[in-house]
């Protein structure tokens, strides 16, 4: 069993010493969704919220959570990010909308915390600009998707 990169021998916690890590090109994706009423979907993308703008604000909220990820999580690394995407689309399947948040850089540690915490914050916003019309949304399935590069190379989700 592969044991935890975060806890010493003694059982501290700490952040991992990254220091004799190649840089290589990293990038994650991650998703989540947030299941709503259709009425409440709609609302969201006629731009009529009474919150305004929920789409542009969610995306410029993930935007900055992905920025904060070691700010906000104790041992994560700050990196130096080279790209941040946050994609909402409507999916009349759910009713709701999926987020995707991918990250990107070239460093010697991962951005999958990036993209996760990008996609959780987003996910958040969004609840909390409709919640006015819809206070039974769930936000559900954040996982990542996929993350490229590193000693541990290429992963994708089933």
């Amino acid at each position: 069993m592969a044991k935890l990169s975060h806890i010493t021998e003694s059982g501290a916690a700490h952040i991992v010493d990254v220091s004799d890590k190649a840089e290589t090109e990293r990038e994650a994706r991650a998703e989540g969704h947030v299941v709503m009423a259709k009425e409440t979907l709609d609302l969201i993308l006629s731009g009529n919220a009474k919150k305004g703008d929920v789409l542009g604000t969610a995306r410029i909220a993930g935007i900055m959570a992905a920025k904060k990820t070691s700010d906000l999580i104790p041992l994560c690394h700050p990196l130096m990010l080279s790209k941040i995407t946050v994609d909402i689309e409507p999916d009349a399947a759910l009713p709701g909308l999926r987020v995707v948040c991918t990250a990107k850089l070239t460093g010697k540690t991962g951005v999958e915390m990036e993209a996760l915490t990008g996609v959780s914050i987003a996910c958040l916003t969004i609840y909390d600009m409709a919640k006015a019309a819809d206070r039974g949304m769930r936000i559900e399935n954040i996982r990542l998707l996929s993350k490229s590069g590193g000693r541990s190379g290429d992963w994708r989700a089933d």
